[in-house]
């Protein structure tokens, strides 16, 4: 199989192939665990874990890791040097203010001045999330999720050998600075040229700050900073590592090789956190690349405008999954694949009637395999990719992710009549192992169960209002069986009716 993939780095589409096959190694990422992700921020990670599925449906043994940043992350991050307060600091504050209005458990987080058990809280609730929907990450093997706070020694050991190697030097106010000039390539990933480069423009930067720097692009390694929330010492002094740094070192470390496969992460990484990476990395160590290849997902929009917490429209998992979006809870499957629908390189717009036409694929998808199911007398472990759907798929997921041709092949087979239900089974479930939709299932294959039920649904009986409105109907007391169809409808549960009876079909619970 041919896979192709875009690489940001070239700007153009060409031939993946691994570096040590079969094994492939793929860094994504991750986010900051100074507050709740968002949906946006789970675009961008599901993206990677389709990747990682189909790679690893095409036969590869696919090493995966993700980091979870807990400190060196400032408020102000699109340039490269990081400016305004520590995200941490702003998250401890936040949740101060959450204990006190009892928005956030007392006991969530017992001492809000103590960062590491902020970090802890919004990374169980990341990893929770993840969970839910379904994402085969670092918590279980092959893969790592990796701290940052637990890799500072590493970090400090690549700035010493860009400090010895002149592509790093300490300043006069005593941070320890990458020089730009030492690296002619800075630049190409995003395009950014280096002499128009100005950082620290309009104040963000400190005048002291810029006039140490050798030049207005170079960015921070390393901060003595004796009253950072989280510090440590280092040989420049006690202080904190540069966002950056942090995963060029923990990237070598887990995945351990200086040059890896794949590197993802949101379009917003870009630059400046690859385009440091790419210059501090090969700055250590000599070699051309960081990585083969940097794949971006764009960014998601909710109902075609930017995000928002003053909106309103600031969804995180949790949020969707109560039904802030749809006045309903939704199914994790749902969700999972109205983030994965898109491909990956076109902007995604998020809406109420998107999440209800995904709600409807899902559940063809599943009423497809609950039918093969019914129809099939014993079950094989095994189809291989020889099997025209499950060829097609994958055919279609080589062409850089297109999602959208391969969901086309599957919708194409599933409205054909199937000869072999036996056979079918099997290919839908190799193609639903990338998907991971129909059921969401975990790493490890147990099926996701983690519906979030409204407060009266404990009340409702579904067969029971299933058996009402067949009655009521027989009766012909229509007044009460659109009545009950309704309570279901309200439920989300789709009502369908024939001659054999009312079934009710939860998608927006």
């Amino acid at each position: 199989m041919d896979i192709r993939f875009y690489n940001t780095l070239t700007h153009q589409e060409r031939s993946f192939e691994p570096l040590e096959p079969p094994d492939i190694r793929i860094y994504t990422c991750g986010p900051t665990v100074y507050d709740f992700s968002h949906v946006g921020n789970f675009r961008s990670f599901l993206f990677s874990d389709l990747l990682n599925r189909f790679l690893t449906a095409a036969g590869y043994n696919v090493i995966h890791a993700m980091n979870l940043t807990d400190v060196g992350h400032m408020t102000e991050d699109d340039v490269a040097d990081g400016a305004g307060e520590d995200k941490m600091a702003v998250a401890a504050r936040r949740l101060k203010e959450a204990k006190k209005s009892g928005a956030v458990d007392a006991g969530a987080v017992e001492d809000p001045d103590n960062p590491y058990e902020v970090a802890r809280y919004y990374a169980k609730s990341f990893i929770e999330d993840a969970k839910k929907l379904g994402m085969k990450l670092a918590w279980d093997y092959p893969g790592k999720v990796v701290h940052a706070t637990d890799h500072i020694t590493e970090m400090q050991q690549l700035i010493q050998k860009l400090v010895e190697r002149d592509h790093a030097y300490v300043a006069e106010d005593g941070v320890v600075y990458f020089d730009v000039g030492s690296f002619p390539e800075y630049g190409r990933l995003s395009g950014n040229d280096i002499a128009n480069l100005k950082e620290g423009e309009g104040g963000r930067i400190s005048a002291e700050h810029q006039a140490a720097k050798k030049h207005p692009a170079d960015f921070f390694l390393w901060k003595p900073d004796p009253h950072h929330i989280m510090k440590w010492d280092s040989p420049w002094g006690a202080g904190y590592p540069g966002w950056h740094i942090e995963c060029s070192a923990m990237a070598m470390k887990v995945l351990e090789r200086e040059v890896i496969d794949i590197h993802t992460g949101g379009e917003d990484n870009i630059f400046p956190h690859h385009e440091c990476e790419i210059a501090q990395s090969c700055g250590v160590t000599g070699h051309e690349d960081f990585a083969r290849f940097w794949m971006h997902p764009r960014h998601l929009f909710v109902e075609g405008e930017k995000m928002s917490k003053s909106k309103g429209t600031f969804y995180t998992v949790s949020d969707v999954m109560e039904g802030k979006v749809t006045g309903r809870p939704l199914d994790p499957g749902v969700l999972r694949f109205e983030l994965i629908k898109t491909h990956y390189r076109a902007n995604s717009n998020f809406t109420e009637k998107g999440l209800h036409d995904s709600a409807n694929t899902v559940r063809r998808l599943r009423e497809f395999r609950q039918n093969l199911l019914a129809g099939a007398d014993s079950q094989v472990t095994e189809v291989d990719g020889s099997h025209p759907a499950v060829e097609g798929f994958l055919s279609a997921l080589a062409d850089d992710l297109n999602i959208s041709a391969a969901m086309a092949v599957v919708f194409e087979w599933i409205s054909q009549p199937v000869p072999d239900p036996v056979e079918a089974l099997a290919a839908f479930d190799l193609i639903n192992e990338i998907l991971n939709v129909a059921p969401v299932s975990d790493a490890t294959g147990k099926e996701v169960d983690l519906l979030v039920r409204s407060k009266d649904e404990s009340k409702l009986d579904p067969e029971a209002l299933c058996r009402g409105i067949d009655e009521a109907r027989a009766a012909k007391d229509y007044a009460t069986a659109d009545a009950l169809r309704d309570e279901l409808v309200a439920h989300g549960y789709e009502v369908r009716t024939s001659p054999q009876g009312t079934t009710a079909t939860r998608m927006l619970a």
